[in-house]
């Protein structure tokens, strides 16, 4: 069993992508559910957290190994 409920690549993309990507993804899921995110821009960090505060979904986690970032979000 995993520890999300979808899963999106966004590795090889450059900002705005992975923020695009991510929204459209989150508001097509359900209340409560968790998207695993990951992206190889290193300005992806800074957005996602820019984005889950603005938008009041939940940045569970954030992870890098190798230059891949992986985000854990809750859709609110």
């Amino acid at each position: 069993m995993s520890d999300f409920d979808t899963e999106l690549n966004c590795e090889g993309l450059n900002c705005p992508l992975p923020i695009l990507k991510t929204k459209k993804t989150i508001d097509g899921m359900s209340s409560g559910e968790l998207l695993k995110m990951t992206a190889t821009d290193p300005g992806s960090v800074n957005d996602m957290d820019s984005w889950s505060k603005r938008t009041g979904n939940e940045l569970m986690s954030h992870a890098e190994d190798g230059g891949v970032h992986t985000f854990i979000i809750k859709k609110k």
